[in-house]
């Protein structure tokens, strides 16, 4: 894609120039000859022309004479035609310096990052930058305006480069990971306690509702004895309340 793109840009700068060199060409020659015959030397166009039924007298000549005069106006045109040209040129140049200016920016900071610049002062450590830029081997075709500007600007960005250090960055992932491994095992262990309450929880409700029963078993039985019983009267009912006050008041395991 990006060869056809410059491909086409190529093309489109030619017929540019092939256009410009013949509007000056064709002016010239259009000034030139319509001169020559005006001085007679040379032929003028000839042409039968009328116009509201009526023949207009010398049509050639007026229709050569407009046809060069327009082609004359239209030559002046060229010099802010290829000014701006020139301007799209420079745009264009701009836009690869600047990014050929990033991609060797862009090795420079993570060298940086990886620690490989250690100079201080401001001249060594953009010298120090710029020889490893030159030494690169993606680099070699890069002019050494664009490698000294790409060097400048990892020397403004060093500070950066070391608080976001590859060690940094290192570290910073590794704390993140064992945070990361202390919350999975929070959470199992929430989930094992969560498992336990529910046991519990339905274990209790069980042994409530086994209680619940004996308790009606009993109170059935004493009804039971005092109509079976009757005679035995009071002493009866003692013995029967203080058998069920005995059982009310066992220990709960749950508890």
């Amino acid at each position: 894609m990006n060869t056809f793109m410059h491909g086409l840009r190529v093309i489109t700068y030619l017929l540019h120039r092939l256009a410009f060199f013949l509007v000056i060409l064709g002016a010239l020659s259009a000034l030139g000859y319509t001169a020559l015959c005006a001085f007679g030397l040379m032929p003028w166009l000839e042409m039968q022309l009328s116009f509201g039924g009526a023949t207009v007298e010398n049509a050639g000549v007026w229709v050569q004479s407009g046809l060069t005069a327009f082609v004359v106006m239209l030559a002046f045109f060229l010099p802010s035609t290829k000014r701006i040209l020139t301007l799209e040129n420079s745009h264009r140049s701009f836009q690869l310096g600047m990014h050929d200016v990033a991609r060797a920016y862009h090795h420079a900071h993570a060298a940086d990052r990886s620690g490989n610049f250690k100079l201080s002062s401001e001249f060594d450590s953009v010298r120090e930058r710029l020889v490893y830029l030159r030494n690169h081997p993606d680099l070699g075709s890069l002019e050494p305006d664009v490698l000294e500007a790409a060097a400048q600007m990892s020397h403004i960005s060093k500070e950066l480069s070391n608080i976001y250090s590859d060690d940094a960055l290192a570290r910073a992932r590794d704390f993140l990971r064992q945070r990361q491994t202390e919350v999975e095992n929070f959470n199992a262990r929430l989930g094992n306690a969560k498992l336990v309450a529910t046991e519990l929880k339905h274990w209790l409700h069980e042994v409530e509702l086994e209680e619940s029963v004996a308790a009606s078993q009993l109170e059935r039985l004493r009804d039971e004895l005092h109509e079976v019983l009757p005679e035995l009267g009071k002493i009866a009912m003692v013995e029967v309340e203080v058998e069920r006050d005995t059982v009310t008041h066992l220990p709960r395991a749950a508890e």
